[in-house]
């Protein structure tokens, strides 16, 4: 179906990567941890370089979780997570969300974290979600939500920066605003018994304006999605850099501070 092709907005440049290596089960999925037990079977979807995968293998010593991703290039690195932690119940394996290779009622557990926003048909993804998962099992994504992102002080080139980026992830198949949504498209995917919340990652400390102010500068200029802005006409190098330098500024403030809100749903099958 035409309408799963999306095309993965930032890729995997280094900027990128070092956002997904910071993510942790603790700091990216507390809304579902304290639902898990040591012998529970988990499927995580859109594991990236595998961190969060790694935390949560270990947090069900008795159980196994299988990592997907739809680029197999970013397994060997999420293999090589695993390897480093010296866990033996984790195994990875390429994947499209809109059609998983499980049976039904595989998993007790199906966890999604930043994966909806950037595939085609985000029901449909729900639907193979609640499909593989046993019933009794959890479905449990997360997402974020660009137009509730919010900064200080006001800074017009981080207003150009978010109105580039929703433009390009739409232009891509994605929905960048996919946070406020999660409910609403589990409701639609057939699921019943949903739970809604949200939480916030905050930037404020010098050391945490530099790390985030410093990738999307360099993301804005030199991944994936600064090529994908230029190609198709959304931008060109000298807004790219203007953008880039909006956030170098913006990072020195003293007073800087930048939250990103999240929605999540827990829906029990």
């Amino acid at each position: 179906m035409p309408k799963e092709t999306a095309v993965y907005t930032h890729g995997h440049h280094a900027s990128v990567l070092r956002s997904h290596t910071w993510r942790t089960a603790a700091n990216s999925a507390a809304y579902l941890l304290g639902e898990l037990k040591p012998h529970m079977k988990i499927l995580d979807v859109g594991c990236g370089p595998g961190t969060i995968t790694a935390d949560l293998a270990a947090l069900v010593p008795d159980g196994r979780v299988t990592g997907v991703d739809a680029a197999p290039d970013i397994l060997d690195r999420a293999r090589a997570t695993a390897a480093e932690r010296g866990l033996d119940n984790v195994e990875f394996a390429v994947a499209d969300v809109h059609a998983l290779d499980f049976p039904d009622d595989t998993f007790c557990v199906a966890h999604a974290h930043q994966v909806l926003q950037h595939v085609g048909d985000p029901v449909q993804a729900l639907r193979e979600l609640r499909r593989v998962v046993k019933p009794g099992g959890i479905v449990a994504v997360r997402d974020s939500d660009y137009a509730a992102m919010t900064w200080f002080p006001s800074t017009p080139g981080l207003d150009d920066w978010r109105e580039l980026y929703e433009r390009v992830a739409r232009a891509n198949g994605g929905e960048p605003d996919a946070g406020r949504r999660l409910k609403s498209w589990a409701l639609a995917a057939g699921l019943t018994n949903v739970t809604a919340s949200s939480s916030t990652w905050t930037f404020s400390t010098e050391e945490e304006r530099a790390w985030w102010s410093g990738l999307w500068a360099e993301r804005t200029t030199d991944s994936a999605y600064a090529r994908r802005a230029t190609e198709r006409g959304h931008a060109d190098e000298a807004a790219l850099a203007a953008i880039a330098q909006a956030w170098r500024e913006w990072g020195a403030r003293e007073d800087g501070w930048f939250s990103v809100l999240h929605g999540e749903v827990l829906c029990r099958v």
